[in-house]
């Protein structure tokens, strides 16, 4: 007999499979990243239609196959629905997802992983920040929740001390308290220059959304 599990968590991706059903990614609390079927999502009048979409958080009811899991049912809290009123922050909440697909494993413990996400989702809806900031604080932290943030690089000229006092504070922060500050144009460019150089040493993955975004005017 298959067991009944459920789980919280995020969809990450969503792909079709056959003619009505969905194969989805879910970074989750309890299991980490976990691939699963949800029969017949596609249908109109299926009850897993909108919550078997990218951003959607909530809780999944479902049974665990040999290699896959199967939604039975969902319980979302957050669809992230100003994300379709709002494309630039899409593009850039399509770029995290696709950031915690690359970094994330089943079986691991990511639950801060699946924090930062949400926090970051959040952010980004945030009309007192800059979608810039957002992103460069969101990919120094994932590096330093993975255990691979090395520090503040060494610049020529070096950095300035505003420059490090952000980073360090980025590093050392609980997530709930990430993104209570904003920063001059000159510590952003700073911060997008670190950001840049860590991001193409330890993501091997070219990433699809991240093009997209950096075609966005001021996306970079």
């Amino acid at each position: 007999m298959r067991e009944q599990v459920s789980v919280t968590g995020m969809i990450l991706k969503t792909e079709p499979i056959g003619e009505y059903d969905r194969r989805v990614v879910i970074l989750t609390r309890e299991r980490g990243k976990i691939t699963a079927f949800a029969k017949g999502a596609r249908r109109q009048s299926s009850r897993l239609l909108a919550s078997t979409n990218p951003f959607c958080f909530g809780i999944f009811a479902m049974y665990e196959g040999r290699s896959a899991y199967s939604v039975l049912e969902a319980s979302v809290s957050n669809y992230f629905e100003e994300m379709r009123e709002d494309f630039d922050a899409a593009c850039y909440g399509m770029y995290f997802l696709e950031v915690m697909d690359y970094y994330t494993r089943e079986n691991n413990d990511e639950k801060e992983m699946l924090k930062l996400l949400y926090q970051s989702l959040k952010a980004l809806l945030h009309k007192g920040l800059s979608n810039k900031l957002v992103r460069y604080i969101f990919e120094i932290k994932a590096l330093v929740i993975n255990g691979e943030f090395p520090g503040v690089p060494s610049g020529e000229p070096p950095y300035q001390g505003s420059t490090v006092y952000a980073v360090n504070y980025i590093a050392a922060s609980t997530i709930e308290k990430l993104y209570t500050f904003t920063v001059t144009d000159q510590v952003l460019q700073e911060l997008s220059e670190i950001a840049d150089i860590y991001r193409k040493r330890f993501m091997d993955r070219k990433m699809k959304s991240l093009e997209i975004l950096n075609e966005i005017p001021g996306g970079v």
